[in-house]
């Protein structure tokens, strides 16, 4: 006898999870499971990949607590196509078969495992669509001559230098400046500039370094 665990979810607080367990109940009954535990979410959104009940019932999953999950729907499981299609592969990979009632989505069955390739495949064009929008609109905003990512940071090096040659701690730099006490260090590691010197100051120089005639 296949041992069943039952995962249920509900978003808000005024709803019963027991409406769910119902038809769970059924299911169970007509295909000989023994049930072992019920793991309950209670107004928790679908949307949100880490919560109490779900991520107990993973755990058990990898300690082999069970065989089978059931849920009353798949949106119970994970709102987003990949949420959900990672629940299935780690199952998948625990020999852990799941089952979903609305659906009648068993993956024990060929048709099942074809659905979650159907599904996988799906996902898989729409993480490609997604991206291929994304590299189409970096290629436009360069086109337009538009700044992509983050500006760089506008510091005074030679006032850090500065700082920290009077004996300023890099955490008290960091806290001057408003940037990371990385970024001090690495201020602190580049060479400093070197001074550029301009035709009217080497003329100057030269009138210097002359020394004075003689007079005759």
């Amino acid at each position: 006898m296949k041992r069943a665990a039952f995962y249920l979810r509900v978003s808000t607080l005024d709803q019963h999870p027991e409406s769910q367990l119902y038809d769970l109940e059924q299911l169970a009954a007509q295909r000989g499971f023994e049930i072992v535990h019920q793991y309950v979410d209670h107004g928790v959104s679908g949307t949100r990949t880490r919560r109490p009940a779900l991520d107990e019932m993973m755990s058990d999953a990898r300690r082999g607590c069970f065989d089978v999950v059931m849920v009353w729907a798949c949106d119970r499981l994970a709102r987003s196509t990949r949420h959900f299609l990672e629940v299935l592969d780690e199952l998948n990979r625990l020999n852990v078969e799941f089952i979903s009632c609305r659906e009648q989505l068993d993956t024990a069955g060929a048709l099942g495992r074809a659905v979650v390739v159907i599904i996988s495949a799906i996902a898989e064009l729409e993480r490609s669509l997604i991206v291929e929008r994304v590299r189409a609109g970096l290629r436009r905003a360069r086109m337009e001559g538009r700044h992509i990512g983050r500006r760089p940071l506008e510091l005074d090096r030679d006032a850090i230098r500065r700082d920290r040659a009077s004996g300023r701690s890099l955490r008290e730099l960091a806290k001057l400046y408003s940037v990371s006490r990385t970024t001090i260090e690495r201020v602190l590691k580049q060479p400093a500039a070197a001074v550029p010197i301009t035709l009217a100051q080497t003329s100057s120089q030269v009138v210097e370094n002359t020394p004075p005639k003689s007079v005759q």
